[in-house]
């Protein structure tokens, strides 16, 4: 077994249980008492899970401190203690201070230094002051759990006369090899003090050899141990899950359990069941153990008829009892079998990922050149194989896209702690509202949109919720929300971020934008684009300078950031309504269905999903604007845009295209068709050319160049009229 594999994965896990465990601590105080009885439940199984996962890894200032965070969860699943606003922060603190051990954990410290022991201290007091503990210790400084080890063999089997309490007995003997794998066997021992409270123990040395032939390396010593605990089989198999193949286990249950799983077996609904799928299900036996005894079935007769019964097999083993054994087989009689289904999935390499759709890129270039080979040696057999080419390198595509999209809702659900711990910080009610978190887009975009998104956020906590007092006064509730909403629209995904605070104000932002020269006073803005001048760099209308705002830094990166993701970030406000931001992206980043386009000797491509339609050009001479069926459609010259300067030919067409509820036509000297492009990023040189997003490759070599629609829809709407004076010469 590779163990530094293992921590990978361990690490991995936490992090998503620690994620888990925070959003439930969010969502507790929701919905019905059942939803917050839920909640509860997930965050101790996050906490019990982090610390069985760390004890098998020897991991003891991890399970020291999760044991007394899960002691104190196991009293509040008890209703012993309530979840208070007060309890879910400190619950908070210590997911913080668990996600520290784990980075670095995954840096290399395996053990707690002394500022980690410090920040953990007052954390430990507060969880053992909720629980009615004197406030000592710091947690650190053991596994939690003594060891308590006879020097006589006083540990008996469940059921025989003479045993001293109503225990688990555990008959373990660790393989010869399991030092040479790099495990401890005491620190599984050790572990077991944390699931329980070990009352016997008794080492077998019954197998080592003489002096002059022991191995230093070789393990010869068994235990058998006597364990008090509420865990049930499963759980105490699952301590020695990384040396099940290094050792020999045999779990005997104490005398009140066997009455308790046959109420189980009986309570059972009715189901088909094989015996054992019924015994594991009800966790009489564990699925090792039911896999051992159908081996030694298998084994033992030639023939199903002929091979002894499994029953039979676990009661001659030890594992089960004869009355489990029994009550399994009636409730057999009631039923048949179900099959069962899995639910299958493995972790990839976000790198692999990337490289796949690299090389699916290359492939859809290479198939474009084949194809025009094909069209131009007019050999039909080449031509038809080029076609089952391209569909089904269309195919591989869209299944290579498809695992780079994940839901937004993991991103989404970051922002509860930040609306819960802004809110608190600013002494705001505010809660926040998720919808459409199922909305699925690429991975590379949900890592980038993370930030702009915190940006807004918190723009909307600080400057849009109202304080409680003059939410009273307008008749608004006194919790104020701010609301994530995720869909999708022409090819694009649209995230709004909104609040129901007082809107923002017009005249305002207009005067702080004259007075710092942004606009000449005599000009007349529609509110959208008055509402926009917040993007500008260093703008802002708060009065004094906090720690959450007041610099005007925020807004302008926003939309930088949205800006190189191909994206375009609006604002739309009502006066004492709320104000919603309205991102919108593309899908991927990577590759596109394209519509290629001539003009001049020049090709340009148009993202397929934004095209409406493709009509012939007809205009009156000197308008920039036709009539499609009975409406006004504006259109922008490209050559003049781009400053082509060959002669237009006799015919023209106009693409119409549209973007965020606008349609605008694009005219262009010749149609080309489909085509699957690649999208290659621009240089560095040419970072600051606009209405360009970036280009392809086509099967001929030759560079297309792609219209970056929404920037040529804002040229038209916000009057850039048909002049080239803005945008480079394309042409040469």
């Amino acid at each position: 077994m590779d163990l530094d594999l293992a921590l990978q994965t361990f690490i991995l896990e936490s992090r998503e249980l620690l994620e888990d465990m925070e959003n439930a601590l969010l969502n507790a105080g929701n919905g019905s008492q059942s939803g917050g009885d839920e909640a509860v439940h997930a965050i101790f199984r996050a906490a019990h899970t982090i610390k069985g996962s760390a004890g098998l890894f020897s991991l003891d200032h991890i399970v020291a401190f999760t044991h007394v965070v899960e002691s104190l969860l196991d009293e509040v699943r008890d209703g012993k203690l309530s979840l208070t606003d007060e309890l879910i922060v400190l619950l908070l603190a210590c997911c913080d201070h668990l996600s520290g051990m784990i980075t670095a954990l995954e840096a290399g410290q395996t053990e707690a230094d002394a500022a980690m022991l410090a920040e953990g201290k007052p954390l430990i007091a507060q969880l053992r002051v909720q629980m009615g503990q004197p406030a000592e210790g710091d947690g650190h400084g053991s596994a939690g759990g003594e060891l308590v080890t006879d020097e006589h063999p006083g540990v008996e089997r469940m059921g025989e006369p003479g045993g001293a309490s109503d225990a688990w007995h555990l008959s373990l003997r660790f393989g010869p090899d399991v030092l040479r794998d790099g495990m401890d066997p005491l620190s599984f021992i050790r572990y077991l003090g944390q699931i329980g409270r070990i009352v016997g123990i008794v080492t077998l040395a019954d197998g080592i050899p003489a002096a002059e032939q022991m191995d230093p390396e070789t393990c010869y010593l068994g235990f058998e141990i006597a364990l008090e605990t509420e865990a049930d089989k499963t759980a105490i198999e699952g301590v020695f899950e990384f040396v099940q193949d290094s050792c020999t286990l045999h779990i005997l249950p104490p005398r009140s359990r066997v009455e308790e799983y046959v109420r189980l077996i009986r309570e059972l609904p009715e189901q088909k069941a094989l015996l054992g799928e019924i015994l594991v299900r009800c966790g009489c036996i564990t699925q090792r153990e039911l896999d051992a005894a159908l081996q030694v079935q298998a084994a033992a007769g030639h023939s199903p008829a002929a091979a002894p019964p499994l029953g039979a097999i676990l009661v001659g083993q030890g594992t089960a009892e004869p009355a489990m054994v029994e009550a399994a087989l009636s409730k057999q009689k009631q039923s048949a079998d179900p099959k069962p289904t899995e639910s299958r999935s493995i972790r990839v390499d976000a790198d692999k990922l990337d490289l796949l759709i690299n090389l699916v890129g290359e492939l859809i270039i290479v198939g474009a050149s084949a194809n025009l080979i094909a069209r131009q040696v007019r050999n039909s057999e080449l031509l038809e194989c080029t076609s089952m080419l391209s569909d089904l390198v269309e195919q591989v595509r869209d299944s290579a896209l498809q695992l780079r999209m994940v839901k937004i809702g993991a991103t989404f659900n970051r922002f509860q702690r930040v609306v819960h711990d802004v809110a608190r910080e600013i002494g705001k009610d505010i809660g926040l509202a998720v919808s459409g978190e199922d909305t699925e887009l690429d991975k590379t975009v949900v890592e980038k949109i993370g930030d702009p998104l915190t940006h807004l956020v918190r723009n909307a906590i600080d400057h849009g919720i109202e304080p409680a007092e003059v939410r009273a006064e307008r008749g608004k509730p006194l919790r104020g929300t701010v609301r994530l909403n995720a869909f999708h629209d022409s090819g694009s995904i649209v995230i709004e971020v909104s609040d129901d605070g007082g809107g923002l104000d017009r005249e305002r932002i207009l005067a702080k934008a004259i007075e710092r020269g942004l606009i000449e006073p005599d000009r007349k803005m529609s509110d959208q684009e008055i509402y926009g001048l917040i993007f500008e760099p260093g703008f802002s209308t708060a009065a004094a300078i906090t720690n959450l705002s007041g610099r005007g830094v925020g807004m302008d990166v926003v939309k930088k950031n949205i800006t190189a993701l191909r994206g375009t970030v609006t604002v739309d406000s009502a006066p004492g309504l709320g104000t919603t931001v309205t991102v919108r992206l593309p899908l991927t980043l990577a590759i596109i269905d394209g519509f290629l386009v001539g003009l001049g000797t020049a090709t340009f491509v148009v993202p397929l999903d934004m095209i409406d339609e493709c009509i012939e050009f007809a205009a009156e001479p000197g308008h920039d604007y036709t009539n499609l069926r009975g409406q006004v459609l504006p259109f922008i010259r490209l050559r003049s845009l781009f400053g082509v300067s060959t002669p237009p030919p006799r015919r023209e067409s106009i693409v119409v295209v549209k973007h965020a509820g606008q349609r605008i036509g694009l005219v262009v000297d010749a149609l080309h068709g489909e085509f699957q492009t690649v999208i290659k990023p621009l240089g560095r040189m040419f970072s600051q050319l606009r209405c360009i997003s970036g280009s392809t490759i086509l099967g001929s070599g030759e560079v297309a160049l792609i219209l970056d629609v929404p920037a040529i829809v804002g040229r038209s709407s916000g009057g850039g009229g048909n002049g080239a004076a803005e945008t480079p010469q394309l042409a040469a």
